[in-house]
């Protein structure tokens, strides 16, 4: 655990907290990951957000491409009068939470295509 010691008014941390995950080499953590796919058939009318927490829309549909049950990326309506989409590829998809019915991604969401 950290301890917090405090100077000239400033709250210094005096022993890191360590970081959850796993740890590497170079001193930094990633992430536990699922080795389970994520089923994104089930998405439409979710919530997407960004690694930020900042709302990118809501998913319209799952788009195929290479296999023609598993979905490869998401149709994501920015507003409900919008005509712009973003598409949202799988491997930027960080879970997929069906009780609050959010998709979390790993990226900003100014690093997400427009189309249409």
């Amino acid at each position: 655990m950290g301890h917090v010691r405090k100077t000239r008014g400033l709250t210094l941390l005096h022993n890191p907290y360590r970081a959850q995950g796993n740890f590497l080499a170079d001193g930094e953590y990633v992430r536990t990951m699922s080795a389970l796919p994520l089923n994104l058939v089930d998405t439409a009318g979710f919530l997407v957000a960004d690694n930020r927490g900042r709302v990118v829309g809501k998913v319209e549909c799952p788009m195929y491409g290479t296999l023609p049950d598993v979905p490869d990326a998401l149709s994501v309506r920015a507003g409900f009068f919008s005509r712009h989409r973003r598409l949202v590829p799988a491997d930027t998809i960080a879970d997929v939470d069906p009780t609050s019915k959010v998709v979390g991604l790993r990226v900003a969401r100014e690093t997400i295509r427009r189309f249409l």
